[in-house]
């Protein structure tokens, strides 16, 4: 594989960079490395959007953005989690079963491939990805500004992303192997 290092992909090795020192300024657990963590997690998850429409419609998408691109989202999102936990702002079980859903879509996808079928991001799973995205932003975040609790928001937006992850891998295997079995592949 040829290292294709485009902007797209450049964004992504930036976001890959941007994961340590997320968690070194989270840990620091202050009102204003809160503030400075929440910006560094918006900057990854604006990063990961960004990436992805340039690669597109500059037709930048390359092999290496395809592998590295979903890596550098799930160590982001499994990072940060584990750090939620570990700073007592995310209960362990829910962590567990959204990282679990990613595993298995991560399976489904694996064996889907296996068979010449490529599963593409479906509305429930784009859902979930926004509500977590958001949330792990709010719990870092922590504090209450302009009136608002947003560790809270953050809290109610986590379980929100918690049903819609469940309810997303749910629909993707239900969808998958429906389709294969009338001979039809999604």
């Amino acid at each position: 594989m040829k290292l294709e290092l485009n902007i797209a992909n450049q964004l992504t090795i930036v976001r890959v960079v941007a994961i340590p020192l997320y968690l070194l300024v989270l840990y620091i657990n202050k009102d204003w490395s809160n503030v400075a963590a929440t910006i560094i997690f918006i900057f990854a998850g604006v990063s990961d959007f960004l990436d992805g429409y340039i690669a597109r419609k500059y037709n930048m998408v390359t092999d290496l953005g395809k592998i590295l691109d979903p890596i550098a989202d799930k160590i982001l999102v499994a990072a940060a989690l584990i750090a939620l936990i570990d700073l007592d702002r995310l209960y362990w079980w829910i962590a567990v079963l959204m990282l679990a859903r990613d595993f298995a879509m991560e399976a489904l996808r694996n064996f889907a491939a296996s068979k010449g079928v490529i599963i593409a991001a479906g509305i429930w799973g784009k859902l979930k990805t926004t509500f977590q995205m958001v949330a792990i932003g709010m719990l870092s975040f922590k504090i209450t500004w302009l009136g608002i609790n947003w560790f809270l928001m953050g809290t109610i937006l986590m379980y929100a992303a918690l049903v819609l992850s469940i309810y997303s891998a749910f629909v993707y295997y239900r969808d998958y192997f429906k389709n294969e079995n009338k001979g039809e592949l999604v």
